[in-house]
C-alpha cells in the first residue's frame, strides 16, 4: 500500500485517485499521524502532498521526520517537496510572488521518475516558496524557466521531490511520473480493484450498522443510487430510501425518477412532497452559502421526521463524494482550505440525531460510475450527469421564486434536449443552464423587451477536481440560444460560460 500524507492540498485525494488507477491500495492520513501508526501500516511508499502553507509559518503542517529513517521511498509534491528539503538540511527561499499555471519542464535526468518522457514536457505549477539549496545527496533532475529546482532526487535513499503537481490533468506526463514512482521505485504490485472495494465496503457497513436500520436520501442521481445499492447489499431491507421532492428539481424529475427507481432498484422507497417547505424557507434569500445551509438543514429535518416513523432507524446514508468533502472541509483532519460548503457536508446540524454512513466519501465520480456498473446499476442511471444536491437553487443567481424556477427549468430542459440530440450528453461532464440576476434590453417582434439572461455552462472533466469549458459547436449554441429565447417566456439573452476550473468552480454558486 501507499501512504499519502495530507498537507492540505486541494488535490491530495486526486493523488490517491491516480494511485488507485494503477490498482494499488492507498490511504490518506493527516500530517499529525503518529510514527508508530505509520510503521504499523507498513507502506511500500510515502507521498507527501502539496498544501497552501509555507514551511516558515508557525502553524505549517509537519509530519514526524522519522519517516526519513524508515527505509521507505518518499515522493514530495510541491509543499511536500519543500518540507522534505527543509527537514533534510536544505533551504527554502521565501517568495513574494506565486507561480501559478502552466510551465515548460526541461528534464535533466530521466531515471527513475521521468523514464519514458520526452526531454521537455508541460507541467502545472502552484507554489510561492521555492528550493534554493538542496539537501546533501540530492541532485536537480528537472527545471523550468522560473524554477531552477523543479525536481530533485536522492537515488541512494529513494527520496524524490517535484515542485509541480503531477496528479493534475494539466501536467501531461504526470500519470507516467507517478506510475514510475509506484512501480520503478516502490516496486508495488497491482491488487486494488472495484470488486475488492465492494467486498471491503460491504463488510465495513455491516460492522458499523449491524442489525440497525439506515434511512437514505435518494435523489435518483448516480451518487445516491450507487451508495444505496452498496448499503442495500450490506443490510438488505433494513435500508429505507426517501426521495424528497424539494421543488428545486428539473422538469418531470420526480415522475421520471419514480419510474426508474421502482423499476431498477428493489428497495424500500418512499416519496415525500416538501416543495412548499423548501420554497418558503428560501424566499428572499440571495446568499449562496445561506441557500446551501437552509437546504442542508431542511433535508436533515425531513430525514429525521421520516426516521421517527421507522423503528430502529439510527443511521443516515449519503452519497457524498470526495469533491464534496474536499471543497467543504479537510477530509482527513489536515489543513485544507474551505472553498464552499455542500448540502450533504456543510449543511449538517451540529447535533444531528442520525449517525452517518457515507461509503463513497473517498471516491471520485468516474470511480463511482465504475462501482455502479460493478453493482449492476442500470446504465441510464450510471451515466447521468451530476446534479447538485441543492438543486436549481444554486443555479438561480439571487433569490429563488416559483417564477424564476419556471424560467430556469424550461431553459435547462431545452438545453439538455439539444445536447442529447447532438450526441454530446455522455461526452460532457455537466451541461446546464444558469439564471442570472440581471435583465437586459432586447427587441422582439418590433417591441422593446427587458427580460432575464440565461448562461449556458458545459464542461469536460474526469473527476470534478479540475474541469475545462467544453468547446460546443457554434451551430449547437445558436440553436440552443434561438430555442430558449423563442420558447422560454421571460428570457431575451443567452450567454456561454468559458471559465475553466480552476480558477472557477463548475457550479456558479
Amino acid at each position: 500500500m501507499i501512504l499519502i500524507i495530507d498537507f492540505g492540498s486541494q488535490f491530495n485525494q486526486l493523488i490517491a485517485r491516480r494511485v488507485r488507477e494503477n490498482e494499488i491500495y492507498c490511504q490518506v492520513e493527516p500530517a499529525g499521524i503518529d510514527i508508530e501508526r505509520i510503521k504499523a501500516l507498513n507502506p511500500e511508499g510515502i507521498i507527501l502532498s502539496g498544501g497552501p502553507s509555507s514551511i516558515y509559518e508557525d502553524d505549517s503542517p509537519k509530519v514526524d521526520t522519522e519517516i526519513f529513517n524508515l527505509n521507505v521511498p518518499i515522493l514530495g509534491i510541491c509543499y511536500g517537496m519543500q518540507f522534505m528539503v527543509n527537514a533534510l538540511g536544505g533551504s527554502i527561499e521565501r517568495s513574494d510572488k506565486r507561480e501559478y499555471g502552466f510551465a515548460d519542464l526541461t528534464i535533466k535526468d530521466h531515471a527513475p521518475l521521468f523514464t519514458g518522457l520526452e526531454k521537455s514536457t508541460q507541467v502545472w505549477m502552484s507554489h510561492g516558496d521555492s528550493t534554493n539549496r538542496l539537501p546533501a545527496g540530492f541532485t536537480v533532475t528537472a527545471s523550468t524557466k522560473n524554477t531552477e529546482i523543479a525536481a530533485m532526487a536522492d537515488n541512494k535513499n529513494h527520496f524524490y521531490g517535484l515542485q509541480f503537481h503531477p496528479e493534475v490533468e494539466h501536467t501531461l506526463g504526470g500519470f507516467e511520473m507517478l506510475k514510475n514512482f509506484l512501480f520503478n521505485v516502490c516496486h508495488c504490485e497491482k491488487s486494488w480493484t472495484m470488486s475488492s472495494f465492494v467486498t471491503g465496503a460491504v463488510e465495513q457497513i455491516k460492522e458499523a450498522v449491524g442489525d440497525k436500520k439506515v434511512i437514505m436520501g435518494l435523489s435518483g442521481g448516480v451518487d445516491s443510487s450507487v451508495a444505496a445499492l452498496l448499503i442495500h447489499r450490506a443490510i438488505g431491507k433494513n435500508l429505507y430510501c426517501i426521495f424528497v421532492d424539494n421543488g428545486l428539481l428539473r422538469n418531470n424529475e420526480r415522475t421520471n425518477l419514480e419510474k426508474s427507481l421502482t423499476t431498477h432498484l428493489d428497495m424500500n422507497i418512499r416519496f415525500v412532497d416538501a416543495r412548499r417547505l423548501f420554497l418558503d424557507q428560501l424566499a428572499g434569500v440571495e446568499d449562496p452559502e445561506k441557500k446551501r445551509k437552509i437546504i442542508g438543514n431542511l433535508f436533515i429535518d425531513v430525514f429525521e421526521d421520516e426516521a421517527k416513523k421507522i423503528d430502529g432507524a439510527e443511521f443516515l446514508g449519503q452519497g457524498t463524494l470526495y469533491p464534496d468533502i474536499i471543497e467543504s472541509k479537510s477530509a482527513f483532519g489536515g489543513p485544507t482550505s474551505i472553498i464552499k460548503s455542500h448540502h450533504n457536508v456543510g449543511g449538517l446540524p451540529e447535533k444531528m440525531k442520525l449517525k452517518l454512513v457515507e461509503p463513497l466519501q473517498f471516491l471520485f465520480k468516474d470511480e463511482v460510475r465504475k462501482l455502479g456498473l460493478e453493482l449492476g446499476l442500470n446504465e441510464n442511471l450510471v451515466w447521468r450527469q451530476p446534479f447538485p444536491g441543492p438543486g436549481l437553487a444554486i443555479r438561480i443567481m439571487g433569490a429563488v421564486s416559483e417564477k424564476r424556477l419556471s424560467i430556469l427549468k424550461a431553459a435547462d430542459t431545452l438545453l439538455l434536449e439539444e445536447i442529447r440530440a447532438a450526441g454530446l450528453y455522455r461526452k460532457l461532464w455537466q451541461s446546464f443552464a444558469v439564471l442570472l440576476p440581471i435583465k437586459s434590453v432586447g427587441v422582439m417582434g418590433d417591441k422593446r423587451t427587458y427580460d432575464s439572461c440565461i448562461a449556458i455552462r458545459a464542461v469536460t472533466s474526469k473527476d470534478a477536481m479540475t474541469a475545462d469549458w467544453a468547446r460546443l459547436p457554434h451551430e449547437l449554441l445558436a440553436t440552443v440560444s434561438n430555442r430558449i429565447i423563442n420558447e422560454v417566456d421571460g428570457v431575451n439573452r443567452v450567454v456561454f460560460d468559458i471559465t475553466s476550473k480552476p480558477p472557477g468552480t463548475i457550479e456558479w454558486e
